[in-house]
């Protein structure tokens, strides 16, 4: 009898595309995953649909969009209603269907805050945190050991199958890894699907093992041309930090960044080894990716939320065995693709509500897809939702709308202000690599690849209902 293929999707937080060494661009240091990586496929276009933390989650998860499955930015104080719906369909839910045993290790993020309910909640959740009891809303994992979310990385906490919080004093990556191993040692001879949610390297950068910190004490990075630690920049406006670095402290958060990464290296190594001793290593399709990624001062910003690629380019490399295409592929995916993708691999039935796209043929027989990316951006923050509801307009019909093809990205933003207006700009990502460049235009009439590109845009917007005002 044919074994099932196991999963493993490991992801990491605020994690850009360019910080694995393979890549030759960030200067940081990945041997386990440059090792890899010569025996996986890599997305060298791998995007993020909406580069924020919950909404990107959602979206990988159910395979439709930020406007439909309803969590357009991150559940947080203040919106109790914001969260992932029970009656959605997860990835989970259909492998529960089929029979797997899954287990899900670490940040979730796709609760609505306990203290928008209770301002004491039982569990000792606090600020954006949340308690995700058994249920419904776990979508079908057996095996929960998790957080809402919570960026103490040095002395993280979990909740299991009771509201009883358990405290560690180890650093979350680390930990989470130990707990995958123990599920893989307890579960390797049936077929499981783990899926594993590292927090860093997401901000605070302070909090990694200085271990991984030493191994750059001596570096100098480099400064790419787009980095912008003072001064004025003529792009656009951003819900980002426009923060001020001299460049001492820039090269301290690089080598932070980069640090937690290596860190994220080692345990990912870890993981692999663990299957290779299982004997399940090439019985395991494994994901490496993340929900979005982080500028790093490229254009004077800081976090994500915004369409360039520091903020939307994620790492995706995928392996099973010797059964997929080994290198590296152009072919856009974007995180509303993974779900009907792995489902499609593990020869499992993609629901009806699914918005994505199959990419099957590009991982198994290195087919070429002319593919792209719709990415979105919403004002999230509580002071501009009420400043758009003040106006009687709201606040989902502004952010900005972006479509990313192989060459081009093309965004048209509307702002996080009522006073903010309207903006087109056209990037060619081949010629322009750190998109300094844009054409910027008043109509998408006046370039033929922008007119191109807004019809998709404005196309896709009809399809699913989105009240974006073009």
């Amino acid at each position: 009898m044919k074994r099932k293929p196991n999963l493993l999707f490991v992801f990491a937080d605020q994690w850009r595309r360019d910080a694995m060494g393979f890549m030759g661009k960030d200067e940081v240091i990945t041997p386990n995953i440059d090792s890899f990586a010569q025996e996986a496929l890599n997305f060298d276009n791998a995007m993020s649909a909406c580069p924020l933390c919950s909404p990107n989650r959602a979206t990988m998860f159910t395979g439709t969009h930020p406007v439909t499955h309803g969590v357009w930015t991150n559940c947080k104080p203040g919106l109790p209603n914001l969260e992932l719906r029970e009656t959605d369909v997860t990835l989970m839910d259909v492998l529960k269907n089929d029979g797997y045993k899954i287990g899900y290790i670490g940040k979730w993020h796709l609760d609505s805050p306990e203290v928008n309910f209770n301002p004491e909640p039982v569990s000792g959740a606090r600020d954006w945190d949340a308690f995700t009891p058994p249920g419904k809303r776990r979508h079908g994992v057996d095996y929960w050991y998790s957080y809402g979310t919570y960026d103490q990385h040095l002395k993280p906490h979990y909740w299991h199958d009771d509201n009883k919080m358990i405290q560690i004093d180890q650093w979350s990556v680390e930990h989470e890894t130990d707990k995958a191993i123990e599920f893989i040692n307890k579960n390797k001879d049936e077929a499981f699907s783990l899926i594993l949610s590292w927090n860093p390297p997401h901000t605070p950068l302070d909090l990694v093992p200085q271990k991984y910190v030493d191994m750059y004490k001596d570096k100098k990075f480099k400064v790419n041309p787009n980095v912008l630690l003072t001064g004025v920049t003529d792009h656009t406006e951003s819900v980002n930090p426009r923060l001020n670095f001299t460049d001492e402290q820039y090269q301290d958060v690089m080598r932070k960044y980069f640090a937690a990464v290596t860190g994220i290296d080692e345990n990912f190594g870890r993981l692999l080894q663990n299957l290779k001793d299982n004997g399940i290593y090439d019985d395991t399709i494994i994901v490496l990716t993340a929900d979005h990624g982080e500028m790093l001062c490229a254009h004077r910003l800081w976090s994500k939320h915004v369409w360039f690629e520091e903020s939307t380019g994620v790492p995706f490399l995928i392996k099973y065995g010797d059964r997929f295409v080994k290198g590296r592929t152009d072919v856009v995916l974007n995180g509303v693709d993974i779900m009907p993708t792995l489902l499609s691999l593990m020869e499992l039935p993609i629901p009806e509500s699914v918005q994505g796209i199959d990419l099957k043929e590009v991982i198994v027989n290195g087919s070429d897809v002319e593919n792209y990316a719709i990415m979105t951006g919403y004002p999230g923050q509580m002071r501009a939702i009420e400043e758009f509801r003040s106006h009687g307009k709201e606040n989902v019909a502004f952010g900005w709308r972006a479509i990313r093809t192989k060459q081009y990205t093309y965004a048209i933003n509307r702002g996080y202000t009522m006073a903010h207006g309207i903006e087109r700009l056209l990037y060619d990502n081949i010629n322009d690599p750190y998109q300094m460049n844009p054409i910027r235009l008043n109509d998408c009439s006046e370039n033929e690849v922008a007119a191109e590109l807004e019809a998709k845009l404005r196309e896709w917007a009809v399809k699913y209902n989105d009240k974006f005002e073009f």
